[in-house]
């Protein structure tokens, strides 16, 4: 069941908002489409009404920084199983699109929108959204969104049920409350969008005969940060928006890690000692031995500290004893080992974990 929210004014007692639904749900359609981190703060819209060769039209056709497609369809006045199965067929023809077929979904969408310079392709698009680069494979998986109004219990069980078979479908819903001439929006997910992803990859593994996970390595994506830093204080951290930082939170006290900065290669292995904290709370040990916030540190970069106080884009930090650590033009690389843009996810690849173990010299037992 997705979480109930309410909304209270506060004046000199607690006044609770009354809630009203959207006059239509084309109205949500034009918000998201506007504003795509009102469903999540990862995605860019790359096309709307995307006509595909079954017949239909997508509302919406987002991406996320991993260069996956992630289908939106709004629930309207369509039943359950009309609209689950609509997102389906659309599942069935998105998979197979490519670069080709993306870009040009995505020039026609800025065409008819203007959304995007003039002449503005989609690598450039891309980067001004979600920095760094394109990612040399588009579409490596899909999602799916069901969008609504509100939810009832049968759209519910359904989604929930072809989730347990590896399905990657979700659903968000979305309630206004009004007070006097101000309306609010809220939103609710059916499933933590984490939490689904999990769940799916780990259906999809089994499914597709993936090595199985050892219970313990996780592999750490750190890019666009100080590594020396990380290696002098003790961590690893995501930040600029909940989408890069969630996943830290899968780490927890003993698991060992292995950190690969994207283009270099694997420069060090460690062990959690904390869980994933907001930078706000991370403190280190000073010179005279007293504890002090990083934020108060000798960084050599800056870089971390640039969202201090903004919660929702706030830099995460995960505490690491470093078993062993190289030079970042030392990092480790060789043809097979695994890499992935996810910041953290589950090392399955024995061949990676041994090759890396050997080379840094330590025990393949994780």
């Amino acid at each position: 069941m997705p979480i109930e929210v309410g909304v209270w004014k506060l004046g000199e007692k607690a006044t609770r908002l009354a809630t009203t639904k959207l006059a239509e749900e084309a109205r949500l359609e034009d918000y998201i489409a506007g504003d795509a981190s009102l469903v999540r703060d990862d995605l860019w819209i790359v096309g709307r009404q995307v006509a595909t060769d079954h017949g239909g039209f997508i509302d919406l056709l987002a991406m996320d920084p991993r260069g996956n497609l992630i289908v939106l369809e709004l629930k309207r006045d369509r039943t359950p199983r009309e609209v689950v199965a609509q997102v389906l067929d659309y599942a069935s023809w998105v998979k197979h699109l490519g670069r080709f077929e993306i870009e040009g979904i995505f020039e026609a969408y800025r065409r008819k929108t203007g959304h995007g310079a003039p002449r503005q392709t989609f690598d450039e698009a891309f980067v001004e959204r979600f920095g760094g680069q394109v990612p040399e494979v588009l579409n490596e998986s899909h999602e799916l969104i069901v969008v609504a109004a509100s939810l009832d219990n049968s759209t519910e069980r359904i989604i929930e049920y072809v989730g347990e078979y590896g399905v990657p479908v979700n659903a968000v819903f979305f309630r206004v409350f009004t007070d006097g001439d101000h309306s609010y929006l809220t939103r609710a997910w059916l499933q933590d969008p984490a939490d689904a992803q999990t769940k799916t990859e780990e259906v999809q593994a089994r499914q597709k005969g993936k090595e199985p996970w050892n219970g313990n390595d996780f592999y750490v994506s750190f890019g666009g940060r100080d590594w020396e830093d990380a290696r002098e204080f003790g961590f690893v951290s995501a930040g600029g928006g909940r989408w890069y930082s969630r996943t830290l939170e899968q780490l927890a006290p003993g698991n060992r890690i292995f950190v690969h900065i994207p283009g270099k290669g694997y420069a060090g292995v460690g062990e959690v000692v904390d869980a994933a904290v907001p930078i706000e709370h991370f403190q280190v040990v000073a010179s005279d031995g007293s504890s002090m916030p990083i934020s108060e540190a000798k960084l050599r970069s800056k870089g971390i500290l640039k969202d201090l106080g903004n919660p929702e884009k706030t830099e995460v930090l995960v505490r690491v004893h470093w078993l062993r650590t190289v030079n970042e033009p030392e990092a480790i690389w060789e043809q097979g080992l695994f890499a992935n843009q996810n910041t953290v996810c589950k090392l399955r690849s024995k061949f990676t974990v041994e090759r890396l173990s050997e080379r840094f010299g330590l025990s393949t037992q994780g």
